[in-house]
């Protein structure tokens, strides 16, 4: 799919990009729920994206020292029983990531995707980009998940009047 890791990391950034904007919103704009984002905020789904990049950056880290990751295996398992667990583990996320101060949010929103990218280079790519599984887990994480949301993304930015 990707002839080099600079294409998938190119890809991810400009599929980060419109996520962005959720940084220019007020506290009181990232605050308001809507329907048609599920009944989230824009700091709801800032902390949604965050939780999954997070993921993601420790499994970089793993793989950046060795050629296992405990966390990767622990996100596989959690993918071969998403349709029973999936909606407490995305509830957790958001009890976890709602007792966080909305500066906190912003700061590792604005923070993770980067330092993923930044992890990524220094990971050999038979690791991540050659290796099916992980590839497909990375893009379930990041391109393929950011996809999933732009409705959402698309619903908080029309709201708060963007």
């Amino acid at each position: 799919m990707y002839a080099d890791g600079l294409s998938f990391l190119e890809e991810e950034r400009d599929a980060w990009k419109p996520f962005e904007a959720l940084l220019e919103l007020t506290d009181e704009q990232l605050e308001t729920p809507l329907e048609r984002a599920h009944g989230w905020t824009g700091r709801d789904l800032m902390a949604h994206m965050c939780a999954w990049i997070e993921w993601w950056l420790t499994i970089a880290r793993e793989l950046a020292v060795g050629p296992q990751s405990p966390t990767l295996e622990r996100l596989h398992e959690l993918g071969r029983n998403w349709e029973a667990e999936g909606v407490a583990v995305n509830a957790a996320i958001q009890a976890e990531w709602g007792a966080l101060p909305v500066a906190e949010i912003r700061r590792r929103f604005e923070a993770l995707p980067g330092e993923l990218r930044g992890y990524l280079t220094v990971v050999p790519e038979t690791r991540w980009l050659k290796d099916g599984a992980s590839l497909e887990s990375l893009l379930n994480n990041t391109t393929g998940h950011y996809e999933e949301h732009a409705a959402d993304l698309q619903a908080i930015l029309r709201a708060a009047g963007r």
